[in-house]
C-alpha cells in the first residue's frame, strides 16, 4: 500500500481509482466488508483501490469537547488498512479550514483531481464536508458530471450472519463496559493500544508500563488477559492492568507470563483478549505481581 500525504505532488493512478472516504477508526469488520467490496470493484474496472482518510478524527477539530476516544492512532490505522490489500491510502490533513470546506470542493479536489475517482463507495449513513452536507444522495447528484458512480454499502458484517450493524461507537461502548470479547468480535481482532514503555522491571514476573495517548480508547478499569509485543515484534502472553483515573495520564501495566519485556523508551503494542477481574488499583503493583504469578495458568487458559 502506498501512503499519500502530499496531495499536490500526487498524480492520479493510471486508469483512475475506486475510492472510499472516512475516518476508518478501528478498521472494524464493517469497514473491512466495505474495503473488500471496493477492491472487487476496482479489479472489475482494472483501476486502483484507494482510501481517503484523515490525520486526526474530524470530531477532534469540529467538537473537541465531545469528541470520541479513538480506537486506533494513525500509525495503527495505516497498518490495518495496509493489511486489507488496498492500493493507496490518502491521508488528508484535517484542520479548521478543512472543516469549513464545502463537500463539493472536497470531492472535486481530492476524489476527482487527485484520484480520478471512477467509483466512490461509502456507508449509507456516511456524512462529510461543512455542516455534514455530503452524503450518498449528494454524491449521486455530483457523480454523473464528474465521472464517477456511487456504491452505497451497509456495514452489517458482525461475524454472526451480519444481522447487527457494526460501528466504531459499538466498539467503544463494549470497551467502556470492559467487554473486550465483544469489541474483538466487532473488530475482527483484539483491541490494541501502542505507546512508549515508561517503566520496566525484571524478576519472576517481568513488568512494563506502557503510556497511551490521552485520545486513545482504553477498556474499563480492570485486569485483562492479552498479549505484549515489544520492538522486536515477538508476542508474549500477559496480564494487563488498566487503572487510569480520568484526570491522569493514560497508562497500562503489563505483567509478562515468562521472560520478555523491553527497555524503557522502546515502543510496544498491548492487545486485550479477555477480561479477568475487576480492579480498583488499591492492591498496588507488588500485590498484582504476586497474583499474576499464582494465576498464570488461568491467564494462559483465557488466551486459548
Amino acid at each position: 500500500m502506498e501512503v499519500v500525504e502530499d496531495l499536490a505532488g500526487f498524480g492520479p493512478p493510471p486508469g483512475g481509482s475506486a475510492v472510499t472516504i472516512g475516518a476508518y477508526d478501528g478498521v472494524h469488520l464493517g469497514h473491512q466488508q466495505l474495503l473488500a467490496r471496493l477492491r472487487a470493484v476496482a479489479a472489475e474496472r482494472s483501476c486502483a483501490s484507494a482510501v481517503v482518510t484523515f490525520d486526526r478524527h474530524p470530531a477532534l477539530v469540529v467538537r473537541p469537547d465531545s469528541a470520541p476516544k479513538l480506537l486506533t492512532d494513525l500509525e495503527t490505522k495505516l497498518d490495518l488498512l495496509a493489511a486489507t490489500g488496498i492500493d493507496y491510502t490518502v491521508v488528508v490533513h484535517f484542520d479548521e479550514a478543512r472543516s469549513r470546506e464545502p463537500a463539493a470542493d472536497f470531492v472535486r479536489t481530492v476524489l476527482v483531481r487527485c484520484l480520478d475517482a471512477r467509483v466512490v463507495a461509502v456507508g449509507r449513513d456516511f456524512h462529510f464536508g461543512h455542516n455534514r452536507e455530503g452524503n450518498v444522495e449528494f454524491l449521486e447528484r455530483l457523480g454523473p458530471d464528474l465521472g464517477f458512480a456511487v456504491l452505497p454499502v451497509d456495514l452489517f458484517d458482525d461475524g454472526h450472519g451480519g444481522a447487527v450493524k457494526v460501528s466504531s461507537t459499538r466498539v467503544r461502548t463494549a470497551l467502556a463496559a470492559g467487554d473486550v470479547a465483544t469489541a474483538s468480535a466487532l473488530l475482527g481482532r483484539p483491541h490494541l493500544v501502542r505507546g512508549p514503555i515508561v517503566r520496566a522491571e525484571g524478576g519472576p514476573v517481568p513488568a512494563v508500563t506502557v503510556a497511551v495517548a490521552a485520545e486513545i480508547c482504553l477498556p474499563a478499569a480492570g485486569l485483562y488477559a492479552g498479549w505484549f509485543r515489544g520492538p522486536d515484534g515477538a508476542r508474549a502472553a500477559a496480564a494487563i492492568s488498566v487503572d487510569s483515573p480520568a484526570d491522569a495520564p493514560s497508562e497500562v501495566d503489563v505483567y509478562l507470563l515468562g521472560p520478555g519485556g523491553a527497555d524503557r523508551g522502546a515502543r510496544a503494542i498491548v492487545e486485550f483478549t479477555a477480561r479477568l477481574a475487576d480492579h480498583d488499583g488499591a492492591d498496588g503493583r507488588s500485590a498484582l505481581t504476586g497474583w499474576v504469578g499464582r494465576e498464570a495458568e488461568a491467564i494462559r487458559a483465557a488466551l486459548r
